[in-house]
């Protein structure tokens, strides 16, 4: 630190310090009335601030409240915009759900058929290798003479198998 800026510090200082002494003895000379005229020129000074204050409060609240409805329309708006999208995904979803729903119905009585026009022995030898849920569901959804046919073909363990699965789903008590 230089010594000029330290050097008009210490000046300003002093400069206070004489201003602060000079009140202090005119205030002793003039008696005791200088310094109630001080206090009470204090006393006001508080009021008008005080004052100030609660004309402001009043102001900052309302001002503040403003504020919070600003943001809050804000957030709400950003709400509407974010259900708005959603919706349109999910409307979407449906849509594709049902467009699914249509194609794998088609799918399945394509495959029933299929296998309503192979032979039993071919058939039964197919439905051996695939999964047995889905084997049991083809032979339900053919005719019962087809189906007898289809399950005559196969081995023994496979038939009983799949006959167990179709009982299972046609009893209403357990549908598993």
């Amino acid at each position: 630190m230089s010594k000029r800026p330290r050097q008009d510090y210490l000046d300003k200082m002093r400069n206070l310090a004489m201003g602060t002494a000079l009140v202090l003895v005119g205030a002793a000379l003039n008696g005791t009335d200088a310094l109630s005229e001080a206090a009470n020129t204090g006393a006001q000074i508080s009021d008008e601030i005080r004052e100030f204050c609660s004309n402001i409060a009043d102001a900052a609240k309302d001002r503040r409240y403003a504020l919070q409805v600003m943001e809050l329309e804000k957030l709400k708006k950003e709400i509407d915009a974010r259900v708005a999208k959603l919706e349109a995904k999910r409307a979407e979803y449906e849509d594709w759900l049902k467009r699914r729903e249509e194609f794998m119905a088609k799918a399945e009585a394509s495959v029933v058929d299929i296998y309503s026009k192979m032979k039993p022995d071919a058939a039964a030898e197919r439905l051996s290798a695939v999964e047995p849920m889905l084997a049991a569901s083809i032979l339900m959804k053919l005719n019962t003479r087809q189906a007898g046919v289809i399950l005559n073909e196969m081995n023994s363990k496979s038939a009983a198998k799949l006959t167990g699965i179709m009982a299972a789903a046609a009893n209403p008590q357990d549908p598993s």
